[in-house]
């Protein structure tokens, strides 16, 4: 399975699975909470710092934030228009930090680690008929599918430039076509291993 998890040794990389999921969860909403800005700008300088301290390379770290850059300034953009610019900043602060919490998550926690993780949480609710290994296995493709998305989506672009055409607004339904015959491929491969 492609993962997008840094290898190092460093203290970040050791904490458990579960603790960071569990920290990322409890900081999610906490985010979310805080009112100021100069709380959420510290937020934000600690998490940098955490990248430092896991000697993530910060070109990596960009790569990771310019992909969701697009979505984030729409998302800014749409909160000035209609609330204004102090709701602005702290929305895109929100966004920001969150973004490079879970993606500092991802760099520093192995794959596998994190799907047993979520496996081993579920547990307790299959009497409610929740099957964990299920769950886990939609966790692994989810992870798996979005690098493999983005690439079929720059071939999309690639063609599209090849044509001549550099900026379009139909570059969403070729991706879309190609997403969905790549995901009844994979639908059919899991009906054949009997995983309905």
């Amino acid at each position: 399975m492609l993962s997008l998890y840094h290898d190092a040794r460093t203290p970040v990389h050791t904490v458990p699975a579960g603790a960071k999921l569990l920290v990322l969860a409890v900081s999610g909403t906490a985010l979310f909470l805080v009112p100021s800005i100069w709380w959420l700008t510290g937020a934000l300088a600690l998490v940098l710092g955490l990248y430092a301290l896991a000697r993530i390379p910060w070109r990596l770290t960009g790569r990771q934030v310019l992909g969701l850059a697009p979505v984030l300034l729409l998302i800014m953009l749409a909160q000035v228009l209609f609330i204004g610019w102090a709701s602005a900043a702290l929305v895109g602060l929100r966004l920001l930090t969150l973004i490079l919490l879970a993606t500092l998550v991802t760099l520093t926690t192995r794959t596998s680690a994190m799907i047993e993780t979520i496996e081993r949480g579920l547990r307790p609710l299959t009497p409610l008929g929740v099957r964990p290994e299920r769950v886990g296995l939609l966790v692994a493709m989810t992870i798996r599918f979005i690098p493999v998305i983005r690439e079929q989506a720059e071939l999309v672009r690639s063609a599209q430039r090849a044509r001549g055409i550099e900026r379009s607004t139909v570059f969403l339904v070729p991706l879309l076509i190609r997403t969905l015959r790549m995901a009844d491929g994979v639908g059919e491969a899991l009906d054949a291993r009997g995983l309905n």
